[in-house]
């Protein structure tokens, strides 16, 4: 009789330990909802890259014609303005070739006009005297092209050739080919311009960046845009789109199409070549109803929350509009002040009622459980228990 009245006694403790910590992991789970309130505030969508800082304007400047240069006005650092003297070659051989060239005119012209006083002229003298018209216009623009001009207002940032270096059509000099061609203002507006001379504005920036195709159609001229130049870092610059490129370039079977930015105010010491990384606003509300994005869900074309009302959790459908990476904006379905229910945080560590160890109370030996099985066990998770009980 007292062996059933220790069994009976101990069944009731066992059975008060189950329900009583039944009953604080229920109130535990509930007290676990995570949630937020519908709120007024800005929201916006960003696309992010990378890119390259690269001067608004790099040309050069290469000799069209051969001869000897006979001065290099310019250095390296040196600021000039469009048309300003950069270099020259000597002028002998292109002074000959005009003044020849003027001496076939006034032959021509006066054959012309001889043949014309006695009645005589014909369709070749006045197609002769054309042809060497023309002839000398070009001797006077090979002669014109001997001084070497700056294509644009900018800064001098190289200078490859040198007094007494020989140079032809085209070339920048005896040390490095040119890629110029034309006149002897010729220029390239390339960033990688290389030529006898290249100028260069450091005064005006833009970014080259790369963006993903799946972002590409979001992108268009006049987006405003912050950018963090990797160098300068704790500085933002603003920028604008300016220009999308309508082919895309593909490496490693990565498609990808390029953007160009104009930075606004860029700082003092900001160089091309320099990397940095860029925020485009592609859409944006002010002062809209939104809520975090990590609440929404979104099937196709419909999106849900769960809202928490009176202790129930209830989905809603919802309409939204600018979905940013914090919060998106909801257009319909929510009131301000509305209850969403927030994703679960996974935790690696637990407190005695939702995992990890727990010492049993009960009978001796050992138990193991899960959940609320297992006196002795851990009670709620994977949890294993030992302990001699008491």
């Amino acid at each position: 009789m007292n062996g059933l009245l220790v069994v009976v006694l101990v069944g009731g403790g066992v059975a008060g330990y189950l329900v009583f910590f039944a009953s604080g992991s229920d109130a535990s789970s509930a007290s676990a909802v995570r949630t937020a309130a519908v709120s007024s505030r800005d929201v916006a969508e960003v696309v992010t890259a990378a890119g390259a800082v690269q001067s608004g304007y790099s040309a050069s400047a290469s000799f069209s014609g051969s001869g000897t240069v006979n001065s290099v006005d310019v250095k390296v650092g040196d600021v000039v303005t469009k048309g300003q003297k950069l270099a020259s070659v000597d002028t002998a051989q292109a002074s000959l070739q005009v003044t020849i060239a003027q001496n076939n005119v006034n032959q021509a012209y006066q054959t012309l006009v001889d043949a014309q006083a006695r009645g005589t002229s014909t369709p070749q003298q006045q197609t002769n005297l054309d042809s060497a018209v023309l002839a000398r216009d070009a001797a006077n623009e090979a002669l014109a092209a001997t001084t070497l001009t700056a294509p644009g207002d900018g800064t001098v940032t190289s200078v490859t050739g040198k007094v007494g270096d020989k140079v032809g059509g085209g070339s920048s000099g005896s040390s490095t080919p040119s890629t110029g061609t034309g006149t002897g203002t010729a220029a390239t507006t390339s960033t990688t311009a290389s030529g006898f001379a290249v100028i260069t504005d450091l005064k005006n920036f833009v970014l080259h960046a790369n963006v993903a195709e799946s972002d590409v159609n979001k992108l268009k001229n006049d987006q405003t845009a912050v950018v963090t130049v990797n160098a300068l870092p704790g500085q933002q610059v603003q920028a604008k789109v300016t220009n999308v490129d309508l082919l895309p370039t593909t490496s490693n079977n990565v498609v990808q199409y390029g953007v160009d930015l104009a930075l606004t105010s860029p700082p003092a010491a900001l160089k091309p070549g320099q990397s940095a990384s860029v925020e485009i606003t592609v859409a944006s509300a002010t002062g809209v109803l939104a809520v975090p994005s990590a609440s929404v869900s979104t099937l196709g074309a419909a999106s849900t929350v769960t809202v928490l009302e009176n202790g129930a959790e209830t989905r809603k459908s919802v309409e939204i509009g600018v979905r940013g990476d914090q919060y998106v904006q909801v257009t319909s379905g929510l009131s301000e002040n509305d209850q969403v229910v927030l994703p679960q945080v996974a935790t690696g560590t637990g407190t005695q009622q939702q995992g990890g160890t727990r010492a049993g109370t009960g009978f001796p030996g050992t138990g193991t459980g899960t959940g609320n099985a297992g006196v002795g066990g851990g009670r709620v998770g994977g949890g294993t228990g030992t302990g001699p009980g008491r």
